[in-house]
């Protein structure tokens, strides 16, 4: 079990297993004799991607940041997109000693069915809230996203995700940067998709900074290295240009949602310039 210390804070990586997406989507404009050498893809020209839940401890508080994807998908969908379970996000809170009853706080970066879908559960024949007590913080922005889809973000979100949340009276709609509990900020960047937001922890000194889709892998820390899925890639640039030296300068420790093999990290400047990722351990 990956675990990381920031300050008084704890923050534990919690897998819900792996997938696969297109390379040529994952890295937009930047060509395949570039990005394939970094993320040598299969046969079906996808790369290798990861579901990195991340459980955040502050005293009592317990906050999990997008859950993955859950158990409600088929056999087709796995095929489509490779999908290998377990671990599930639900077996590595159990390896960290923490009922889905005790979590306060699921923070949602955006709805999309890769970070939102264990959001949810089937109770019998009734899609539930994973997580009876929390409270989940979705920015208003990406709420009426997610629930007023178009032709082009309609295959990113199910609704079976959060509409269940909102039914139960759990959801948090926010705006723009929020300090839900000391130390604990979401912060509104969109790019990838309408509201997303990033999570900022702070303590004793320290600080965490989960990436979301900003900056889905470590190879997605170069300014041009973009995802092509991302709906506004001129924000994403801007906000990767805000974020970036501000987390290189104070030596914060990054998430990334979707590295397989990197989940926590700190930021250096690269010999030649641009971005790399120091992995940070235990």
């Amino acid at each position: 079990m990956q675990r990381i210390q920031v300050g008084e804070a704890t923050v534990t990586l919690v897998p819900d297993g792996t997938f696969r997406l297109d390379g040529g989507a994952m890295f937009g404009i930047v060509p395949r004799t570039v990005w394939e050498q970094r993320c040598p893809p299969d046969a079906l020209h996808r790369i290798q991607m990861a579901f990195n839940a991340m459980l955040v401890e502050m005293g009592d508080l317990k906050i999990l940041i997008d859950p993955g994807l859950g158990p409600r998908h088929d056999a087709r969908f796995d095929e489509r997109f490779a999908v290998a379970q377990p671990p599930t996000v639900l077996d590595g809170l159990r390896d960290a000693g923490v009922a889905p009853e005790q979590v306060d706080f699921v923070i949602d970066t955006h709805l999309h069915w890769d970070h939102a879908g264990a959001n949810t559960r089937l109770d019998g024949e009734t899609v539930v809230p994973a997580f009876p007590r929390a409270r989940y913080v979705v920015q208003r922005r990406q709420w009426e996203d997610a629930t007023h889809p178009h032709e082009r973000n309609r295959a990113s979100y199910r609704a079976d995700d959060f509409l269940p949340v909102e039914a139960a009276g759990q959801l948090m709609r926010v705006e723009g940067d929020v300090e839900l509990a000391p130390g604990v900020w979401v912060h509104e960047v969109g790019g990838h998709a309408a509201g997303m937001q990033l999570v900022r922890v702070e303590s004793a000194g320290q600080t965490f900074l989960h990436l979301a889709d900003l900056v889905p892998t470590r190879h997605h820390v170069d300014y041009p290295w973009i995802m092509g899925y991302d709906l506004y890639p001129v924000e994403t640039l801007a906000q990767k240009k805000r974020w970036l030296p501000r987390a290189a300068e104070g030596g914060w420790t990054v998430g990334l949602v979707h590295d397989p093999q990197t989940p926590f990290g700190r930021l250096a400047l690269r010999d030649g310039g641009g971005w790399q990722v120091t992995p940070r351990g235990e």
